[in-house]
């Protein structure tokens, strides 16, 4: 009970709930930070790995990315300790067993996160009718499959131009962690004239100065294979992309990739950070020290939160990218411009914005 107490704040969180279910082999945990805008969005990740302190710093960085983006929802966030690996009929049991331990906690409505995608979505909405980022087939717009927050990195690096100074034709562009974030960040930034020039996964690194091939990476994934499987390019350690030499680069993985341990091998001009909380404060403190432009987690990887806002509430694909689209190109622009006025870290002046709005939405609740 104290270790759950230790993140609470004014902000929250407002509910932490444990699920086992022993019949059914599951172990999960839920946390509902903040519901002051909404009820909650927020991702189901499915892991061996996963933790209670993961889950917190997930669920309040869905709050203030909600808040953020404008949208009539709070944060939470919820993980499942099991490989995402296992059998089809195992996976769909266990997901099936957590949305009926999910049922009465009608103030989170959980999406696809790593570890789960559309089709768990689907197995969720048919046991208690409650789930974002659904297949087409259910009306629903599909996250991973039209790359919504891979298109809004896109967006949040173009918006960030006239601060980084990045041209995106012919900008060098390294992803660590090519799924479905990843992949689509490379796909739409190269649409752009961009080139991605080096990709991780769990299974290794790949790079070429040249360029590489994007469809034939994203086949590979597609294939359940590593991008270290594709013919050309120079094979390198996962941790190696770290030390790639380019002008931006994504983390769209784990959290804390860059640690004061490795952020000093960074060579790049600006990270969008794709994944949720994929650097540690002392990295990111260090990064604004080398003059490396930092877009934060929340502001620039809304695009899949957005999208499920808009098919929330009845909205099509096409207003789902004009969200994107409008949404994250004036947060980056707000943000950035803030952080010059007052000499601070990106960061602190996107949570400065997030937060403004969380409380302003709590001033009109009952509770607060």
């Amino acid at each position: 009970m104290e270790e759950a107490f230790r993140f609470a704040d004014e902000l929250g969180p407002a509910k932490i709930v444990h699920i086992h279910v022993p019949g059914a082999n599951l172990k999960a945990i839920v946390v509902i930070d903040n519901v002051a805008c909404g009820p909650s969005i927020g991702g189901v990740r499915m892991a061996p790995d996963v933790s209670l302190e993961e889950c917190f710093r997930l669920a309040r960085a869905m709050t203030l990315k909600n808040a953020a983006a404008g949208l009539a929802h709070g944060g939470g966030k919820s993980v499942i300790f099991a490989d995402p690996r296992m059998p089809a009929p195992r996976k769909e049991a266990l997901i099936r067993a957590f949305a009926c331990a999910i049922r009465d906690l009608v103030d989170y409505i959980p999406g696809p996160d790593m570890g789960t995608d559309e089709r768990a979505m689907a197995w969720v909405a048919d046991e208690i009718h409650r789930s974002v980022g659904l297949p087409p087939a259910l009306g629903g717009i599909p996250l991973d499959e039209i790359g919504a927050t891979g298109f809004g990195l896109a967006v949040a690096i173009e918006a960030a131009r006239p601060q980084s100074g990045i041209e995106l034709k012919g900008a060098r562009v390294a992803v660590q962690g090519f799924g479905s974030v990843g992949r689509h960040a490379a796909r739409f930034l190269a649409a752009k004239g961009a080139v991605l020039v080096a990709a991780a996964d769990s299974g290794g690194a790949i790079y070429a100065r040249e360029g590489l091939d994007i469809a034939a990476l994203a086949r590979l994934k597609a294939e359940g294979r590593s991008v270290v499987e594709h013919g050309e390019g120079e094979k390198l350690a996962t941790d190696a992309i770290v030390g790639v030499a380019c002008d931006i680069w994504i983390p769209a993985a784990r959290p804390d990739v860059l640690r004061a341990d490795n952020v000093m091998r960074l060579e790049a001009r600006l990270v969008a950070e794709g994944a949720n909380i994929p650097a540690t404060a002392e990295a990111e403190t260090a990064l604004h020290e080398r003059g490396i432009l930092v877009l934060p987690d929340f502001i620039a990887n809304a695009g899949g939160v957005i999208s499920a806002a808009v098919e929330y509430h009845g909205g099509s694909e096409a207003a789902a990218f004009a969200a994107i689209a409008e949404k994250i190109g004036r947060n980056v622009k707000l943000v950035l411009e803030e952080a010059a006025r007052t000499h601070a870290l990106p960061r602190a002046a996107a949570t400065a914005l997030a937060e403004r709005r969380v409380r302003e939405a709590m001033k009109l609740r009952r509770f607060g």
